[in-house]
């Protein structure tokens, strides 16, 4: 069975086509963010047209911001200001004669986990992507929970502190002190103790990030994606001490288990799934 996975992001466009759970062609064009909405949308049809066979079985979108998965349509995109209630899926199932599903990215990371990644060991989770934001992803009984808009999960934008979640627990933390995280994680390698002391304090934060998804959903386990989920041997000593220390239910976090995602071209696959989880039930 071959499926086409499509991730639109504010710079670039990707596509690819999978057969067999594996991406057999791919392609990506720059996104023309700032242009009008129906010369994105031309953009979208004209990258998938680049990989679409007839033989296709479906179509699954991933697009950074909400959509109303009761009208089918994009609602806003971040970075992608003139997308303000698009019907992408009426379009291109119009221009492909092929079921198409739409959903936010971050929900995408979550169920391509569920069929291609470390998620396939577990019936509940929640998936997490640490980069310059959070994003997050909700998998109950095996199925992805979207809530209305798409918007359920999003643990990021929590209030803590004087800010939220996000400002604290993404490579925004290091970018708000004007240090680059990347060379940081470089130090802390290499035994700088000052690093290693703002990779623990990141790491609590994360923590109690953490402890939020526990309280709100008690999953089987937690799976990092995003840049800086690599760094989690750095981060993982402070995120420990919150859970051990301050976090109530022991039990709770005791049966937790953490995975880091090491699926590659997760975001194309990610949307791709979005087919397989109505083809496949």
């Amino acid at each position: 069975m071959k499926i086409i996975g499509v991730d639109i992001g504010g710079t670039h466009i990707d596509v690819a086509l999978i057969e067999d759970k594996k991406i057999i062609k791919s392609y990506s064009c720059r996104t023309p963010s700032t242009e009008n909405k129906e010369t994105v949308t031309s953009a979208v049809e004209q990258a998938i047209q680049k990989l679409f066979t007839g033989d296709v079985a479906g179509i699954g979108v991933g697009v950074p911001g909400l959509v109303d998965l009761e009208t089918n349509d994009v609602l806003d995109v971040y970075n992608i200001p003139s997308w303000d209630r698009v019907p992408l899926k009426a379009i291109l199932e119009k221009r492909f004669q092929k079921p198409v599903f739409v959903n936010n990215d971050a929900n995408c990371f979550a169920i391509g986990e569920k069929y291609f990644g470390k998620g396939r060991n577990y019936k509940n989770f929640v998936g997490i992507t640490f980069g310059t934001g959070v994003g997050t992803g909700i998998v109950i009984d095996d199925k992805l929970y979207s809530g209305r808009f798409c918007g359920a999960g999003e643990f990021g934008t929590i209030y803590y502190l004087d800010k939220s979640v996000e400002a604290y627990s993404s490579g925004q933390f290091f970018k708000d002190q004007n240090l680059d995280g990347k060379i940081l994680a470089e130090k802390a390698t290499a035994g700088d103790e000052e690093s290693i002391q703002l990779f623990y304090e990141f790491g609590k934060h994360i923590g109690r990030a953490i402890a939020n998804v526990l309280f709100a959903l008690a999953p089987e386990a937690v799976i990092f994606g995003g840049s800086v989920s690599r760094s989690y041997q750095l981060f993982e000593p402070g995120l420990r001490w919150v859970m051990e220390n301050e976090f109530p239910y022991q039990r709770l976090w005791k049966a937790l288990k953490i995975e880091i995602s090491d699926l590659e071209n997760s975001a194309v696959l990610g949307a791709s799934s979005l087919v397989l989880e109505v083809l496949e039930a």
